[in-house]
């Protein structure tokens, strides 16, 4: 099983670079936005496993909670990909 660093890095080197090849003659509208934001997100949600365990040292539960998409951006360290592409 490949580490969340390398899957971060196979994001970045393999997936991004094909989904805004030529993107600077794109006029994007507000639902092509949106569909690449939930494109993106699906992405780095399946590379983080859909969230994280609750509960601190003392009473992990084992569920999981639903990790927010500002949380998703820090953890890889990157923007949205509209931001990118703007």
């Amino acid at each position: 099983m490949l580490s969340e660093y390398i899957k971060i890095k196979i994001h970045r080197t393999v997936i991004l670079p094909a989904v805004l090849y030529e993107c600077e003659t794109w006029s994007l509208t507000l639902r092509e936005e949106h569909n690449l934001k939930v494109f993106e997100n699906r992405v780095l949600r399946a590379i983080f496993l859909v969230g994280v365990k609750e509960g601190g040292s003392e009473g992990v539960t084992g569920d999981y909670k639903k990790l927010r998409n500002g949380e998703i951006y820090k953890l890889c360290f990157t923007g949205d990909i509209v931001w990118v592409i703007q």
